[in-house]
C-alpha cells in the first residue's frame, strides 16, 4: 500500500499535524503494522516536496509547535487517480507452501506432514482473525474477511495438494 497515497487520503478529511495522521492512519490501517513517526514525516516532507501537500498553519503542543498539513489540488487529483488504478492481482506462482511440498517430494519426506502443520497455522490464524472480527467495527470486520478469504483459498490448496500427493510423488521422485 502506498502510505503517501493513505495520508493523502486522510488529509482530505481536513488538515492535520503528523502525530494526528499517525494516530489516525494507526487506528485504520495500522493494526498490524503501526506506521512509524519517521516514515509519517519523511512521507510529508516527500509530499510537500512535490506539491501535493502545503503547510496550513501550526498547532501549539506539549512539546515544540506542530505543522497542520493540508491536501492541495494536485493531491486531491493524485489520490482521485490512485483510488481507481487497479492493483495488480498477486498470483503467488511461487509461494514458500509450494515449494515446501515440492522439496519434501523429491526429498522423500512425508509431504502430509508439510501440509498438515501449514493447515494447523492457518486455522490457528483463521480462529484469531474470526475473534477479531467479531469484536471489531465495520472496517476491522471488512480487513479481518479480507485476510480469511485469502487463508481460505490457501486451505483449499492444500486439501487438493494432499489428495494429489500419491500422484506427485511419483513425479518428484526416481
Amino acid at each position: 500500500m502506498s502510505i503517501g497515497h493513505a495520508l493523502l487520503g486522510l488529509l482530505e478529511t481536513g488538515p492535520r499535524h503528523g502525530y494526528d495522521l499517525k494516530r489516525v492512519y494507526d487506528e485504520r490501517f495500522g493494526q498490524d503494522r503501526p506506521l512509524a513517526y519517521g516514515q509519517v514525516y519523511s512521507t510529508l516532507s516527500r509530499l510537500l516536496r512535490n506539491g501535493l501537500v502545503e503547510e496550513s498553519g501550526v498547532e501549539p503542543g506539549g512539546g515544540p509547535e506542530r505543522k497542520r498539513y493540508a491536501i492541495t489540488d494536485a493531491g486531491v487529483t493524485d489520490v482521485s487517480e490512485w483510488l481507481v488504478t487497479p492493483e495488480s492481482p498477486q498470483t503467488y506462482l511461487q509461494s514458500a507452501m509450494y515449494t515446501k511440498v515440492v522439496l519434501a517430494l523429491m526429498s522423500g519426506r512425508d509431504a502430509n506432514e508439510v501440509l498438515d502443520a501449514q493447515r494447523t497455522a492457518h486455522l490457528k490464524s483463521m480462529r484469531e482473525l474470526t475473534s477479531r472480527k467479531q469484536g471489531g467495527d465495520l472496517t476491522d470486520q471488512l480487513i479481518c474477511d479480507h485476510a480469511l478469504f485469502h487463508l481460505e483459498a490457501d486451505l483449499r490448496w492444500l486439501e487438493l495438494t494432499a489428495a494429489r500427493l500419491s500422484e506427485l510423488g511419483g513425479q518428484f521422485t526416481g
